[in-house]
């Protein structure tokens, strides 16, 4: 079957065995969407070589004890041993042992088939269609920030980083929370998807935003945009950090320490809470799609999603035609 398949730096589609039937329960590509920790693999980010891609919804191809062959799923990227003190008490995303889909021992999704342990797999209902069901890993990221802090009805918000992280964090804050947000970025033509947010360009951040937000997500992936982060929190505001890159540079925490302020790691989240919001809401992700090209054209595909202020760029499959 066809992949697209990072060796060291060089992506490139390659022809891979399809997944052993008998195993972990196979599922049928429809649509996947490229993201920004696939670019940083192959930046050299986690040391990963083999197929990319964890952003995905697909037609499950064998029944399971309560999975039936043909439902669409999406699946939690994280594989735990469930054997370890993390995996017994419900910390597999954070198991020392994990595999983690197309980015750490576990073949991704970019391919025609993948698998995934059952307990993994998310039905989809029909109401949600592909190009939404697509955003559950990246949507479930961002509604993990509500886990993780306490976002009160009238807290001022920032979001810094246009990214696609950054914009789908926007959209659900716009339509989750009812206090002021403001998004950060340095790619106007990207915010008419959210035309509903007010959004500033990162040169245009002058005093009168210094201290003045109750929280800051950080999205941009730089220490810039961290940099940034710390100067318009307030003091005894919190930061919450969304981003994963490859190079790491150094920073002054003591402004943090003087302002006493909280620094929150945020990574993946709940795929069935994401469903369910999708399922619940308006949530317009698909918006947020620029071009969604056939697996057979994925070299191309990958190329595009490397072009600067490119938004989401998706692959599909017949199956999903």
């Amino acid at each position: 079957m066809k992949s697209l398949f990072l060796h060291g730096k060089q992506v490139r589609i390659e022809e891979i065995p399809l997944p052993t039937p008998g195993g972990e329960p196979r599922i049928a590509l429809r649509l996947a969407g490229i993201c920004r920790t696939d670019l940083e693999l192959a930046k050299g980010y986690m040391g990963y070589d083999g197929t990319l891609g964890h952003e995905f919804v697909g037609t499950l191809l064998d029944t399971t004890g309560a999975l039936s062959a043909g439902m669409r799923v999406v699946g939690e990227i994280n594989c735990g041993c469930g054997n370890c003190n993390w995996c017994h008490s419900g910390l597999e995303r954070h198991c020392p042992n994990r595999t983690v889909l197309g980015i750490s021992g576990r073949p991704g999704c970019f391919a025609e088939q993948l698998t995934l342990p059952e307990k993994n797999l998310v039905p989809v209902p029909d109401s949600i269609p592909d190009e939404r069901a697509v955003f559950a890993e990246p949507l479930a990221a961002v509604l993990e920030i509500f886990e993780q802090v306490l976002v009160r009805p009238m807290d001022s918000m920032a979001i810094i980083g246009d990214g696609k992280l950054g914009l789908l964090a926007a959209m659900v804050f716009a339509q989750r929370h009812t206090g002021p947000v403001l998004l950060i970025g340095h790619h106007p033509s990207k915010w008419k998807s959210i035309p509903e947010m007010r959004c500033l360009h990162e040169n245009e951040i002058g005093n009168d935003l210094v201290a003045q937000f109750d929280m800051v997500i950080e999205a941009s992936g730089t220490v810039a945009g961290l940099v940034c982060a710390q100067r318009i929190v307030r003091p005894r505001g919190t930061i919450v950090l969304k981003s994963t890159v490859e190079r790491s540079e150094p920073l002054n925490l003591a402004v943090s320490v003087v302002n006493e302020v909280t620094i929150v790691g945020s990574r993946c989240g709940r795929l069935p809470a994401a469903i369910r919001f999708l399922e619940r809401t308006d949530l317009p992700v698909e918006r947020l799609i620029e071009a969604t090209y056939p697996l057979d054209q994925a070299e191309e595909a990958w190329k595009h999603a490397c072009r600067a202020g490119t938004l989401k760029i998706c692959l599909k499959t017949k199956e999903s035609a």
